[in-house]
């Protein structure tokens, strides 16, 4: 054995212990010809002083030691001396003074600080070096925290007796709403299977094999490009299915495990102890956005009605549609006085970058509103603009007006902007970042119109439930079709989403012909489901966690690959491995593929 204990688990209990430790050099000190070191494993630090007095030979060795060189180490365990202690680590009463020492292993001087103090490094030296950036307090940190939130997640579901069952992942494509990652076949010549988007069609079938209640902690692949909250390439999701069950069956159970999880696993609570529920075109309206951030309030306030009076030709015109148009108010929080007039114009060129047209605002002073919309309306109406949205001396309000979609778009993410900006200004503590606010958003559209063709397609899973059954496609207009599926939001992020199931072959193929595809296409592009829907299938329901997305936010890290052990880059790149790379003539051969090269422009 190279140790008999870690670097974490000495204690005054272990003094006059001989002991071994093996570990890397964190830290290295001469005082005086004594030298300390600090060890380091995964589990913690301990002092270790080579005294010539004791051992000159350990001594000489030590040396010659140099940040992150691993050794092994023999010596008897010591309290430090009076006022040496350090009440921060589980270590920090003793010392070890070494009588034996080995050199396992030199190190290169690393490419960066490992000090959690330090700054952090550029992200791509990190990732190349992932395996040095691993020993970084907070990167094992999130690495140990991932394990403990699945063995959690794992436990929780078996002991709800959910089985466990692993899903295939060479399938074939599907029309999951990314793009395919699809692998050539060596055996079929032109022929390619695809990993899965998402297990959907294998769970639900699963469904009809009897098997009622599955999970399964799933990766998925999806060719998107990254952001800061969608990891490259791929992804982790708690998959969930289960049969005879309703929509309010689905979220006692989604409500429980996030109950149970975060007191397990976080110091974070959740927000008034209760999961809140909007409707899709509520959230819209009220936040503009399908995924709420509720811990702070700056609701969208509708005051289409006042502006109607308005003598601005451009606002009673919009006005005049409160169908497909909609004026929308933001009330900010004593924004006249954070916020310089200067500020408040520049909030323009920022909607402006959403497809608004302009912004409207006013100040409210202790005489009344003050700003340039002033003279547009009548006493009486401002009066009553202060009364709908609430302002108080002190706060600023925007505006936002034109068609429906656009100002809902703009206007959302404003509210999203100027909370971040008051949270700077309130040195963090307008935004409770110990708050979980969960938010459940169902009765999603069925259908939206596509932006390029203005065609019917769906808006979410073509396999989700119409709200009241194949009755529903009668319905003139196509977009008013809602779905029994449902999102959760947290915080500002989709952290959920699931549906109830259309378990129905003929609302199923209606579905798909409503968007243009034939019965032929459904049975060629979902020939398991439509087959095996015909021999007695439940009526079931499920939905899939954004696994990563949420240890995101219970980590703070302002970035989902920070909860990977090996993450992909913001440019989808394996830095350490140098994927993706160039594979060998040969290799293409075999598999029958041809690369073709783009001509430099």
């Amino acid at each position: 054995m190279l140790r008999t204990h870690t670097c974490n688990e000495l204690t005054k209990d272990n003094i006059g212990e001989t002991v071994q430790l093996s570990g890397w050099v964190s830290n290295r000190r001469d005082h005086g010809g004594i030298i300390f070191i600090d060890m380091r494993d995964r589990y913690g630090l301990t002092q270790v002083v080579f005294d010539p007095e004791d051992d000159a030979v350990a001594h000489e060795l030590a040396n010659t030691f140099r940040s992150e060189y691993v050794i092994q180490i023999e010596g008897t365990v010591r309290p430090r001396p009076d006022g040496q202690a350090n009440p921060n680590m589980t270590t920090g009463e003793i010392e070890i003074i070494t009588k034996n020492v080995v050199l396992l292993s030199k190190s290169k001087t690393p490419p960066f600080e490992l000090d959690d103090h330090a700054a952090l490094a550029n992200e791509e030296i990190r990732y190349k070096h992932r395996y040095i950036d691993l020993r970084r307090k907070k990167a094992l940190e999130n690495v140990q925290f991932r394990s403990k939130f699945l063995n959690h997640t794992r436990n929780w579901f078996t002991n709800k007796d959910f089985l466990d069952v692993q899903t295939p992942i060479f399938t074939v494509s599907s029309p999951e709403g990314a793009r395919d990652f699809v692998i050539p076949s060596r055996l079929h010549p032109g022929k390619f299977y695809a990993l899965p988007q998402a297990p959907q069609q294998y769970k639900q079938l699963l469904m009809v094999g009897g098997i009622d209640k599955y999970f399964q902690i799933a990766p998925c692949f999806r060719d998107e490009d990254p952001r800061a909250d969608r990891h490259a390439c791929e992804f982790y999701q708690i998959d969930c299915e289960m049969s005879f069950v309703e929509q309010e069956d689905i979220f006692k159970v989604v409500e429980e495990y996030f109950f149970d999880t975060v007191s397990a696993v976080s110091e974070k609570t959740i927000m008034d102890n209760k999961f809140y529920q909007v409707s899709y075109e509520e959230a819209m309206e009220r936040f503009g956005t399908d995924k709420p951030d509720l811990r702070y309030g700056m609701e969208l306030v509708d005051v289409i009605d006042i502006f109607a009076r308005s003598t601005n030709e451009i606002f009673s015109s919009i006005a005049a549609d409160k169908k497909a148009n909609r004026i929308k108010a933001l009330r900010v929080p004593k924004g006249d006085e954070i916020f310089s007039k200067t500020q408040m114009k520049n909030f323009e060129k920022f909607v402006k970058q959403h497809g608004a047209h302009g912004l409207g605002y006013f100040q409210m002073q202790e005489d009344g509103l003050k700003g340039p919309l002033n003279k547009f309306f009548s006493e009486d109406d401002l009066a009553e603009i202060i009364k709908t949205t609430g302002l108080e001396v002190g706060d600023a309000v925007f505006f936002g007006a034109g068609e429906k979609e656009t100002v809902q778009g703009y206007m959302g993410k404003f509210r999203i902007h100027l909370a971040e900006l008051l949270d700077t200004h309130h040195e963090g503590t307008f935004i409770d970042k110990n708050i979980l606010a969960f938010c459940w958003v169902n009765d999603f559209p069925f259908f939206e119109e596509n932006e390029i063709t203005g065609k019917i397609d769906f808006g979410h899973n073509p396999f989700s439930m119409p709200k009241g059954g194949l009755k529903a496609f009668d319905k003139k207009n196509l977009l008013e079709v809602e779905s029994v599926q449902y999102d959760l939001a947290c915080n500002g992020f989709e952290v959920l989403s699931g549906s109830i199931r259309n378990h129905d072959v003929e609302a199923l193929v209606k579905a798909f012909e409503l968007v243009g595809r034939t019965e032929d296409e459904v049975k060629e592009k979902f020939g398991a489901m439509y087959e095996a829907f015909q021999y007695g299938v439940p009526p079931h329901g499920g939905f899939a966690i954004g696994m990563d997305r949420i240890m995101m936010i219970l980590k703070d890290e302002p970035n989902i690959r920070e909860v990977y052990a090996f993450p992909k880059s913001g440019k989808a790149q394996d830095l350490m491995m140098n994927a993706p790379a160039i594979i060998e003539e040969e290799q293409l051969e075999e598999l029958h593929i041809s690369v073709v090269e783009e001509d430099e422009a």
